[in-house]
């Protein structure tokens, strides 16, 4: 039986007999009620989930538990002729927390019980008798015609913890978001808040966007989450959240970004044959003040945390700005069509700093870059903090500097041989202002270094046979366990025509 025929009453959230009476019952449930139970939640000692799963999905290996496919025919909606679809993730491996996965309807709200009858278990050794009860999900995707109109292609996944990932028209995943980070870099170890329940509003027909809740707990933080979204060829998430900490955190990371990089053009790998593989090549940070910053992701050999204060914040993102195949040269993994993530605050969210952690990583299988948004100041214990935002998942065309920014980032030496403890930067810019500078334009090449670097050249000039610009810069490291920070940019007479190039030098 079809999932959206069956109605599940033991685990009916918001109806009861005497509010189904009622007209506009479905209305009824929205942020308002998902917010009065994430604050009864704050307000009670964290429990962490009861289940306990059955030995034998415990036993699946990640390749068995992904041989558990959902029937498509028994899709969420399928036979409403909706243009979205739902179809939900099983429980196994090292997906053993259960979620609840409520469906908001004209008629009520109902929850989605499990059935194994919905699930095709392809290869995997389970046991034919699967009166497993009803164990609730992992997760669940959402499906789209987001490519073309007689397909419903994948739009967004929501598994594990509180992670998310979407896609925008002619993009394959690749990083993915995270509604909260708490102590990633502060702390002893890191926690992970995760969505507990989800509540999805059943969309008319012909509609162009589709609302999902979510109820998010953790040891130190409760929480409701709503998101609007919004497919295409920028895929557009609109976020509301409203926070409530049951204790202080040492860090507090609102519209966590995760991603990999492995190595690049600034990093090349000497036993791999493609030139570049990740996900993400850099972040992107834009102020209030109007300064757009570029960091360059590294794959470092220790844990590297950096942060960039500001008053405010106008924008921040992990973004693949690299688009073409030839960068890559990977025909089944097609980093060129990862997206880029652009989170655009909604409203003032005060001073505070983007920070970004690079991790070690030895292989293409882990992500090891997070960046995120701290607070100044975190709410009291109790307190809500309300947060909005808009999450554009982005390809070909996505987010720029107004002026120019940089193309590429290329270590290494060149003719000229580099003296001991000295490192040479090629960075490219280019950008609408640059493009209409005649060739022998004076530009300037601003850059600077902390205290343990020293600039030894800088230099800029046209590159002929791209029409890009191009900055050349060498500089001392000093001490050599000690990074350095680098800034440079390009500029013409008093006018700044470029992001800020914002590098930093691993310690050796």
């Amino acid at each position: 039986m079809p999932v959206r025929d069956r109605l599940a009453g033991g685990w009916m959230v918001v109806c009861v007999a005497a509010a189904l009476a009622l007209p506009g019952v479905a209305s009824a449930f929205g942020f308002d009620e998902l917010d009065r139970r994430a604050r009864q939640l704050a307000q009670q000692p964290y429990r962490p989930s009861p289940a306990t799963l059955p030995a034998e999905l415990q036993a699946l290996s990640y390749d068995q538990r992904r041989d558990i496919r959902f029937k498509p025919e028994r899709a969420l909606w399928r036979n409403d002729g909706l243009p979205f679809e739902v179809m939900l993730f099983h429980l196994g491996n090292l997906q053993t927390e259960p979620v609840r996965i409520h469906e908001i309807t004209p008629q009520g709200v109902r929850t989605i019980p499990f059935n194994a009858d919905d699930f095709d278990y392809g290869r995997t050794p389970l046991s034919r008798n699967r009166d497993w009860g009803d164990l609730g999900f992992s997760g669940f995707r959402v499906h789209y015609p987001l490519n073309r109109p007689d397909y419903k292609d994948e739009l967004i996944v929501f598994l594990g913890a509180s992670y998310f990932r979407a896609l925008g028209a002619g993009q394959h995943y690749g990083l993915s978001a995270r509604a909260l980070a708490i102590d990633t870099v502060g702390a002893e170890r890191e926690e992970f808040p995760r969505f507990t329940e989800f509540w999805l509003r059943k969309p008319e027909p012909g509609a162009t966007s589709l609302t999902v809740y979510a109820l998010l707990d953790s040891p130190r933080a409760a929480g409701a989450w709503q998101f609007e979204i919004r497919p295409g060829a920028e895929t557009l998430v609109e976020v509301r959240s409203r926070l409530y900490l049951r204790a202080p955190v040492a860090t507090l990371g609102l519209a966590p970004l995760t991603s990999m990089y492995f190595f690049g053009e600034n990093q090349p790998h000497p036993e791999d044959f493609r030139p570049e593989v990740h996900d993400s090549d850099g972040l992107m940070v834009a102020t209030r003040g109007g300064e757009w910053l570029w960091r360059p992701l590294q794959n470092p050999r220790r844990p590297l945390p950096t942060s960039f204060a500001m008053d405010g914040l106008q924008g921040f993102g992990l973004m693949q700005r690299d688009r073409a195949y030839v960068s890559y040269e990977d025909a089944e993994a097609r980093y060129d069509r990862r997206p880029s993530a652009w989170i655009e605050p909604v409203g003032d969210w005060g001073p505070g700093r983007v920070e970004l952690v690079m991790l070690p990583t030895p292989d293409e299988t882990h992500d090891n870059i997070v960046a995120y948004w701290v607070p100044d100041r975190q709410p009291a214990p109790g307190q809500p903090l309300e947060l909005r935002y808009r999450m554009h998942w982005q390809g070909d065309e996505q987010r720029r500097p107004p002026g120019g920014w940089v193309v590429q980032t290329r270590a290494g030496r060149g003719v000229q041989p580099l003296a001991p403890g000295e490192h040479q930067f090629i960075v490219d810019f280019t950008g609408p202002e640059l493009a209409a500078l005649p060739a022998d334009a004076p530009l300037q090449a601003v850059v600077s270094a902390d205290r343990n670097g020293r600039i030894t050249e800088r230099n800029v000039y046209r590159n002929v046979a791209n029409g890009t610009w191009r900055m050349a810069v060498r500089v001392q490291q000093l001490e050599p366990g000690v990074p350095v920070e680098l800034r440079g940019y390009l500029q013409h007479g008093n006018d700044i025509l470029t992001e800020t190039w914002s590098n930093i030098i691993l310690p050796r």
